[in-house]
C-alpha cells in the first residue's frame, strides 16, 4: 500500500509503539486489568519490535503474556538510591530498610503458597522465614505484633496490590493492621514470576557485601572480546540517558566517555526515534529531554509549600562557591518563611521545621542530579544553573526518569 492513507498507517503505527515504550519506561510492570489497560495492549501488539529494541540496545528482556508485560531492566548505575520504592498512599513515604526485607519475604511466601492467601496467614509465614539465623545474625526481626511493624507490612501489601501481584477479595488492611479483622486476596501466580528482574538468581550469588552481590545480580556474561566490550558500554550509556535526568561527562570512565564522543548521534537518535525523548547536550553532559512531561518520577517545579521551598533552595544553591551545609540551608528555609510564609502551609512555618523542608528538598534536587551530596555538604552540579533567579525558563516543562526521567534541564556552557 502506497499514498497518503499509508503514511498515516504508519503514523500511527509509529505513535502507538512509541506510547508503548514509553508506557514500560514508565511502569515496567504492566497488567492487562491495571491503569494501563490501553498501553497494555499495545505493548502486546507490538512486543516483537519492543523486544529488539531493548535486547539490542539495553540488553533488558521483555517478556509478555495475557495478564502482564514485565520490562526486566537493569540500571546504568546500581549506587543511586534517590529512586526508592514509596508508599502507595498520598504521603508517597520511601519504603525503608525493613519495608524492602518485608517485600522480599512476601514475595517469597507468596511463591510458596496457594492462590489466594489472608493477610494474617501471611504473616505468620513472614515471620516464619524471618526466624532464618542468618537474618536474625544481620538485624532482622519480625514478630508483627506491634503496630508499626504490622503497618509495615500493610504497606508492602498495597504496594503488590497496586502492581497487580495481588487482587483483593474482601476485607481491608487497615482491620489487620488494627487487630479488628483480616483481609484475602487473589495471588496472580504470573505477574508473581515476574517480579524478579536480576540476571541470576539470589541463591546463585557467592557474594558477601551488598555491593558485590548488585554486581553478580546484574553482570553479563565475560566480555573477552572488542565486540562485547563496546556493546556493554553502549548499553550502560543508553540505560543511563533512559533513566538518569542528567547524564555528566566527568561521572563516566575514559573508554565510557570515548565511546559516547564517537557514538553520541547514533545512540540520541535511537533513542528519540522509539521514546519522543530530545537529547539536550551542553559543554557539561547530556539530558534527554521529554516534551510531554510526564515520563517522570519527580518533578520541578512543582505546586505546594515544598516545591516552592525547593525551588527557592535551588536558586540559592545557584550561588554557591562550594559545598553547602545542611544548617546554613535550614537558616536560609528561616529567612524564607519570613518573606514567602504566608504561602506556606502552617506546619512549614512552625519553628523547627527547617531541617525536615531541607531535607525533602535536597532529596529532591539529588534525585534529579542538580546537586551532590557531600561530607562536606551540598554541592551544586551544572544543571543546576537552569533555575538561577531571573531564569524564565523554570517554568518549562523538561526530561523525565523511569522510572524515568526528570525535570527539564539546560546547562551552562556551550554546545559540545
Amino acid at each position: 500500500m502506497t499514498g497518503p492513507l499509508a503514511e498515516v498507517l504508519e503514523g500511527q503505527r509509529a505513535a502507538d509503539l512509541q506510547r508503548a515504550a514509553r508506557a514500560l519506561l514508565k511502569e515496567p510492570l504492566l497488567t492487562a486489568d491495571g491503569p494501563y489497560t490501553d498501553e497494555f495492549r499495545l505493548v502486546r501488539r507490538h512486543a516483537t519490535e519492543l523486544r529488539d529494541w531493548f535486547t539490542r540496545n539495553v540488553g533488558w528482556t521483555l517478556r509478555t503474556d495475557a495478564d502482564a508485560a514485565r520490562l526486566r531492566k537493569t540500571p546504568g548505575t546500581l549506587t543511586d538510591a534517590t529512586h526508592p520504592a514509596r508508599e502507595a498512599s498520598r504521603t508517597g513515604l520511601p519504603f525503608t530498610r525493613r519495608r524492602y526485607v518485608l517485600l522480599c519475604l512476601t514475595l517469597a511466601a507468596l511463591e510458596r503458597g496457594e492462590a489466594q492467601v489472608a493477610l494474617g496467614r501471611l504473616a505468620e509465614q513472614v515471620v516464619l522465614a524471618a526466624a532464618d539465623p542468618e537474618l536474625v545474625a544481620a538485624g532482622i526481626m519480625f514478630t508483627l505484633e506491634r503496630r508499626d511493624e504490622r503497618l509495615d507490612l500493610a504497606a508492602v501489601v498495597r504496594l503488590l496490590l497496586r502492581l497487580g501481584v495481588l487482587r483483593r477479595v474482601a476485607g481491608d488492611e487497615e482491620a489487620y493492621v488494627s487487630g479488628s479483622g483480616d483481609v484475602l486476596y487473589d495471588v496472580r501466580r504470573r505477574v508473581l514470576a515476574g517480579m524478579p528482574a536480576a540476571l541470576r538468581g539470589p541463591s546463585l550469588i557467592e557474594a558477601r557485601d551488598f555491593t558485590g552481590r548488585l554486581v553478580e545480580m546484574t553482570e553479563q556474561s565475560a566480555l573477552d572480546s572488542d565486540e562485547l566490550r563496546f556493546r556493554a558500554i553502549r548499553w550502560k550509556l543508553t540505560r543511563r540517558l533512559l533513566d538518569d535526568p542528567v547524564l555528566y561527562y566527568d561521572d563516566l570512565a575514559d573508554d565510557e566517555l570515548g565511546y559516547l564522543t564517537r557514538q553520541r548521534g547514533f545512540i540520541t537518535a535511537r533513542i528519540s526515534e522509539l521514546t519522543g525523548l530530545v537529547a539536550e547536550v551542553r559543554a557539561e553532559g547530556i539530558a534527554m529531554v521529554d516534551p510531554h512531561d510526564d515520563l517522570t518520577d519527580v518533578r520541578m517545579p512543582e505546586q505546594g509549600t515544598l516545591g516552592h521551598v525547593t525551588l527557592l533552595l535551588a536558586q540559592h544553591l545557584t550561588w554557591a562557591d562550594g559545598p553547602v551545609t545542611p544548617s546554613e540551608l535550614a537558616l536560609r528555609v528561616r529567612e524564607l518563611a519570613a518573606e514567602h510564609g504566608n504561602f506556606w502551609s502552617r506546619s512549614a512555618r512552625e519553628p523547627g521545621a527547617e531541617p525536615a523542608l531541607v531535607e525533602q528538598a535536597v532529596t529532591k534536587l539529588d534525585a534529579l542530579g542538580l546537586v551532590e551530596r557531600t561530607a562536606r555538604g551540598v554541592v551544586p552540579r551544572p544543571a543546576l544553573a537552569r533555575y538561577a533567579v531571573g531564569d524564565a525558563v523554570v517554568r518549562e516543562p523538561g526530561a523525565r526518569q523511569s522510572g524515568v526521567r526528570q525535570s527539564g534541564v539546560r546547562y551552562s556552557g556551550d554546545e559540545r
